[in-house]
């Protein structure tokens, strides 16, 4: 069995339980595929790779130097998807200046527009769609899903920005929209290790095929002829 971002995190036993059940059926890439950059913003990187301590001080929802270990990763995936001409979706999280008192993630001191900024490595192009969002999932209060189906999408792979929060509300969407899903475990990022690992076990359990840049890569070029 290959090695999973989950393994030695995920017990052994735990792992041997869901294949038996029948949990991680294979879904391969289809043939319409979208590419998804979810909050892939300043806020959440920072300026450059710093242990998360430090990052803290840029902002309370930076995840250190995870982020730029994926960001790499997302440059790849959006330079072939370009070189496909298929389209790549930029879900971002929409500025906000008022506290919410039911809010209950931490917000920065200050307010900063550089935080919104989507990094400029990974940054849409002209014609590319972005789409502000108000929640943890690129789908709820957007208009995400009419675009993909405008588009005749059946894949939609997802990378981004936290790994157990948006990423995961949105990889359970779009199962539910009934599109095949694709999370790149190392193109996506979180703070915590452990958060990372263990929904990245459940998410390949229930919603999403999860699986390295390098073979994400391997399978559009095989499929789409790169």
């Amino acid at each position: 069995m290959s090695k999973q971002p989950w393994d030695g995190i995920v017990p052994r036993e735990t792992q041997e339980l869901y294949d038996h059940a029948g949990f991680g059926h294979h879904t391969p890439i289809g043939r319409t595929v979208a590419l998804a950059v979810i909050d892939v913003q300043y806020a959440t990187t920072g300026e450059a790779p710093t242990p998360l301590p430090q990052a803290l001080d840029y902002h309370p929802m930076n995840c250190g130097s995870s982020a730029w270990d994926a960001i790499g990763n997302i440059r790849k995936l959006v330079e072939i998807f370009r070189s496909m001409g298929r389209p790549i979706v930029y879900p971002y999280v929409a500025p906000r200046k008022i506290r919410d008192a039911n809010r209950r993630m931490p917000m920065a001191r200050v307010f900063n527009p550089r935080h919104w900024e989507i990094v400029e490595s990974v940054a849409p192009v002209e014609g590319e769609l972005t789409i502000p969002k108000t929640g943890p999932s690129a789908f709820t209060g957007t208009p995400l899903v009419g675009n993909l189906i405008k588009l005749g999408v059946d894949t939609l792979i997802l990378t981004g920005n936290t790994t157990s929060g948006c990423i995961r509300a949105s990889a359970i969407d779009a199962y539910a929209f009934g599109f095949k899903v694709v999370v790149v475990a190392d193109a996506v990022y979180d703070r915590s290790p452990i958060s990372h690992a263990v929904n990245l076990f459940d998410i390949h359990s229930k919603y999403a095929e999860v699986m390295a840049v390098d073979t994400a890569i391997e399978q559009l070029r095989k499929m789409h002829s790169i």
